[in-house]
């Protein structure tokens, strides 16, 4: 019967018989629904029988999850009574679904109140833990429910990486862990026949990709693709900028060169050659409003390329300062640059500790200010999002982004750069005669 049901990695969950069991899963994958039949079946056992207590993050989950077990009922004739909502808590208002079976064993879909769990015993079911309002309040009230050799399921999606389910996977990574972990991203489940289910046919591996490539453009951005959908747990609490800072500096006229309205600019460029993009950032000045004008990526491309595209950038625009990225293969592009087009204009940044901190602070406040305008674009958004501000060991902060198929921040960095280029306008200097000769100087860094 589970071959008609439940798809390979249902399956193999509910066949799953350790007592404490753990998954780590996609959205909308069907869990819920097989963690109700073996909810079902363990519940009306004649032998061995047990209440369960199933709690999720809302009402309305615990009533679906309700309704599930409902049809298990119905569909293996299993002998048991709908009770509706009923009352197990008076004292504090506390109300559960409930379905009785006939041996008398109770599953019982609560609210997430921690309350409810006191003095109860059997089956512990906690589904979508990481979105509970009070997961270690509710931990601590719910474990006791399995004192007697009970099972335990925790089932959820991440919400970051500071609560406890986040910490109960980890641990369950562990050599020697008591706990069974599973992981089911929306990779396996469409391998699994996912998306044939929900189409109601069989699907060619082609059309299983264009299914995937909608659902990942549906989730807009990397971080819901990630945690959401691919087992990642991503931090908020740790971005630099934030998603409200950046989607409040975008505008759809930035990042349209035919905007530019003459002014002076300033160009930030994070040189890469093979894994990371080459990003060349135009900036220019309006009023107090530093606008996007241009963001150029090149992937693999040679040094002549990107020198070709500098070259075509610097005669477009009035590019008062040019700020390029000098650490490691950047030493020569910086070199030639300044060659081309003084170095008067072209400043190298050596991306060290100190100076990744200044640029990622220099630019918040950019942000803060409500002083950038920038494209209303996925990957800016994802690569300014996945700049993270860590402490090392030794207490110092760090600036960096796990590097990914969108880059390595490579569009935040560039960005930083022309921001700071702004911050540093400088260029040639003449002294004009007064009757007694003097020498024109050109003044660097005055």
């Amino acid at each position: 019967m589970r071959g008609d049901y439940f798809l390979p990695y249902q399956a193999t969950w509910i066949a799953d018989e350790s007592r404490l069991k753990i998954v780590e899963k996609s959205r909308r994958i069907g869990m819920t629904y097989a963690q109700s039949y073996e909810d079902a079946i363990d519940a009306s056992r004649e032998t061995g029988g047990m209440d369960v207590w199933f709690s999720s993050a809302d009402d309305s989950a615990a009533k679906e999850y309700i309704r599930y077990c409902g049809q298990w009922v119905e569909l293996l004739s299993i002998a048991a009574r709908h009770l509706g909502e009923v009352v197990i808590d008076s004292k504090n208002g506390i109300k559960a679904y409930t379905i009785e079976f006939a041996n008398g064993k109770r599953i019982n879909a609560l609210s997430s109140n921690p309350k409810a769990f006191r003095s109860k015993g059997g089956k512990l079911v906690l589904d979508e833990f990481a979105f509970h309002a009070q997961p270690e309040e509710l931990w601590k009230a719910a474990i006791p429910v399995i004192t007697w050799g009970f099972p335990v399921r925790v089932l959820s999606t991440y919400n970051g990486k500071g609560n406890r389910y986040y910490r109960m996977v980890q641990d369950a990574r562990k050599e020697g862990s008591k706990w069974s972990l599973h992981t089911i991203t929306i990779l396996d489940a469409v391998r699994d026949g996912l998306a044939d289910r929900i189409l109601g046919r069989r699907l060619s591996a082609a059309e299983r990709d264009a299914w995937l490539d909608e659902l990942r453009d549906q989730a807009s951005d990397e971080e819901t693709w990630q945690q959401e959908y691919m087992c990642n747990p991503v931090d908020e609490a740790t971005a630099w900028i934030t998603w409200d800072l950046i989607t409040s500096a975008e505008n759809d006229l930035a990042g349209q060169p035919g905007a530019y309205q003459g002014g002076p600019c300033y160009v930030g460029n994070d040189i890469g050659r093979r894994r990371d993009l080459a990003v060349i950032w135009v900036l220019e000045l309006v009023g107090d409003i530093l606008w996007t004008r241009e963001v150029i990526r090149m992937k693999g491309a040679t040094f002549a390329e990107q020198d070709a595209e500098l070259d075509r950038i610097m005669g477009a625009y009035d590019v008062r300062r040019l700020c390029m990225d000098q650490t490691g293969m950047g030493e020569k592009p910086v070199e030639d640059a300044q060659r081309r087009y003084g170095q008067y204009r072209v400043e190298g940044v050596l991306f060290t500790g100190p100076v990744k901190q200044h640029l990622a602070t220099v630019g918040k406040e950019r942000f803060e200010d409500r002083s950038l305008r920038i494209p209303p674009e996925k990957a800016i958004r994802e690569s300014h999002h996945a700049v993270r501000k860590v402490t090392t060991v030794a207490g110092n902060p760090r600036f960096d982004a796990d590097r990914s198929e969108v880059g390595h921040a490579d569009e935040f960095w560039a960005h930083m750069l022309a921001i700071h280029a702004s911050e540093n306008p400088t260029g040639p200097v003449e002294f004009k005669g007064t009757g007694i000769e003097r020498i024109h100087a050109t003044m660097e860094n005055f």
